[in-house]
């Protein structure tokens, strides 16, 4: 499909935007390519609000009045999650677009400061957890206009996830047990399964898990646990220019974000692909089993 974003994002006049690891990548370009299309907010989510600041300020660079506001969002704790909920919640009773955009990938092993896996905690119940607070801002924004996404940003390397998908019993440990890739796996899976299951449950809401391609991003830079003939390889190929540029990198998740034909709760490879995923993918029993385990972990932590 050959989506163009200076052709095909709408006017966004209105609009409420949050993109997660947004000071740097495929985030970053995404808040430069919203920008251009008038937006009333943008949220940029990051750890670090000197990155993130440093990052609006290149973007003004090109677009002198985009609309960015920045929020601190460290992924690896819920406590820092719920306050960025609460400050954005403060602040904006629209959600037009959620950008669950931030991630890693094949990093040691370790644990988030709430005890997950930290690729999983990261990748997915950081995300999940996010989304759940702001919940009823996106149901209220998509009764009241229409329209409402959730876009979280998962990868072809669903496929390294372990047999039967989960082993929910390394979840809350360093995940030794498992390679890095294999924990990777674990956490894109769960990405792609859990928006499909959002896709059930809110069906208001238009959710959609996205593959960027295999870009040329700084996630690259972080996969230190990976196989070493796996990195030697991929940074071989970005030396040659085989990988994506980060321009190209960021139309399906622009697309999946506002076109009309984006079908609520599927996964598209670039660009607006559909059917592409692993059968496991559309395991919506395994989909039910995983977003009930991840309610439970929420709901403990929130009424505690």
């Amino acid at each position: 499909m050959g989506f163009r974003s200076d052709r095909d994002i709408p006017d966004l006049t209105g609009k409420t935007i949050l993109v997660t690891g947004g000071n740097i990548g495929l985030g970053k370009a995404c808040v430069l390519e919203y920008a251009r299309h008038h937006p009333d907010h943008i949220w940029l989510a990051a750890r670090n609000l000197t990155k993130a600041q440093a990052a609006a300020d290149e973007i003004k660079e090109q677009v002198p009045d985009a609309p960015i506001r920045l929020l601190e969002l460290d992924l690896t704790s819920f406590d820092s999650i719920k306050r960025a909920a609460q400050e954005f919640a403060g602040s904006s009773q629209r959600l037009d677009i959620l950008m669950l955009n931030a991630g890693i990938m094949a990093s040691p092993p370790g644990l988030t400061q709430d005890g997950y896996e930290i690729q999983f905690g990261t990748n997915h119940m950081g995300h999940a957890l996010l989304t759940k607070l702001l919940l009823p801002i996106l149901e209220q924004t998509a009764h009241a206009n229409g329209d409402a996404r959730v876009v979280s940003l998962s990868s072809d390397g669903h496929s390294l996830a372990p047999p039967g998908g989960f082993q929910f019993d390394t979840i809350k440990t360093s995940g030794d047990s498992l390679s890095a890739l294999a924990r990777y796996g674990q956490s894109k899976l769960a990405n792609i399964l859990w928006i499909r299951q959002l896709a059930v449950e809110y069906p208001a809401l238009t959710t959609a898990s996205i593959h960027p391609g295999v870009v040329s991003t700084n996630l690259l830079s972080g996969a230190t646990d990976a196989p070493c003939i796996a990195r030697v390889s991929l940074h071989a190929a970005n030396s040659m220019g085989l990988l994506s540029t980060v321009e190209k990198g960021i139309r399906n998740q622009l697309w999946a974000s506002v076109s009309p034909e984006v079908k609520s709760g599927e996964y598209y490879t670039p660009v607006g692909v559909s059917g592409k995923g692993k059968a496991i993918g559309r395991d919506m029993t395994l989909a039910r089993k995983l977003w009930d385990w991840t309610d439970d972990e929420l709901n403990r932590f929130l009424s505690a």
